[in-house]
């Protein structure tokens, strides 16, 4: 059941809590498949934006029964993450303040083969333009590869591109191959990007980073709204969408029930067919012969 509607969520905004859920209610049809079956750590904001905001793991001690939970297994300890089946549950952790959703990249019947690669341009000091730039230089790469990929915003500064891998592979075999893939597009671009993981060394650069291939890492799910200024949401774009004045802050709670009417589900196809990784390899050995 829901409680507090009538908090503010975003003050300056005047975006309620209740308007967050209903959010979450209406586009729920899209969201589900990207979280249904995932581990997922929750971004909470019990007070709203402009509060204390935490990460969290564990699902907790005292969860209702309608909400499926899993036990993974990490280095240090096993951790009960909450598992998204449906708009029930969805609505239950958004009841907790959980304003982000950042589900593993993999499902729980093969947690080490993850389902899409993942290329996050995080930029530093930098124009959005040229974050644009370096993702339509990152897809023109992965064309050539015979790669499928797709774009969304982050909610945030950045761009993530995804490639669907329909969990063929493990981690291990796609990490490698997706840093290389990396480094050959900063050796094309190398005045706008780094692969350096520290801030004050890619200062006035995109940093093109591909630490999230990784099994137990996570992302912001597609569709989820960020605990930022004008709650903006994580929206996936077609490549056409993808140039100089594209401006993320388009995207929000309250524009993208109508964005989606309109246009559909953007994204689907990252969570179909996958790439033939033995065939990306062989056309990656003859580019670089």
């Amino acid at each position: 059941m829901a409680t507090h509607v009538e908090k503010l969520y975003w003050p300056k905004e005047k975006i309620t809590k209740g308007e967050l859920l209903d959010y979450y209610e209406s586009v729920s049809r899209y969201i589900l498949p990207y979280l249904k079956n995932r581990p997922l750590v929750m971004r909470r904001f019990p007070e709203g934006i402009e509060g204390e905001a935490f990460y969290q793991k564990e699902a907790g001690l005292h969860v209702p029964p309608f909400v499926k939970t899993v036990k993974v297994h990490h280095e240090e300890r096993d951790i009960s993450y909450i598992v998204v089946q449906n708009v029930k549950t969805l609505l239950y952790v958004a009841n907790l303040g959980s304003i982000e959703l950042h589900p593993f990249h993999s499902v729980t019947s093969h947690l080490d083969k993850p389902d899409y690669m993942i290329f996050d341009l995080d930029p530093e000091k930098i124009p959005f333009r040229k974050v644009v730039e370096v993702a339509q230089g990152l897809h023109e790469l992965l064309d050539e590869l015979g790669m499928p990929n797709f774009c969304k915003t982050s909610g945030g500064t950045g761009l993530h591109i995804y490639v669907p891998l329909e969990g063929r592979y493990s981690y291990s075999q796609i990490k490698p191959f997706a840093h290389q893939i990396a480094l050959v597009a900063h050796q094309r671009m190398p005045t706008l990007t780094s692969l350096d993981r520290k801030p004050e060394k890619r200062q006035k650069r995109v940093y093109i980073d591909t630490l999230q291939n990784w099994k137990g890492q996570t992302a912001v799910c597609v569709y989820s709204v960020r605990g930022k200024p004008h709650a903006p949401v994580s929206t996936p774009l077609l490549w056409s969408e993808v140039k100089g004045d594209l401006d993320p802050t388009d995207f929000t709670l309250r524009t993208i029930p109508r964005r989606l009417a309109k246009k559909g589900d953007l994204f689907r196809e990252v969570l179909k067919r996958g790439i033939n990784l033995a065939v990306c390899e062989k056309k990656w050995e003859k580019c670089h012969e």
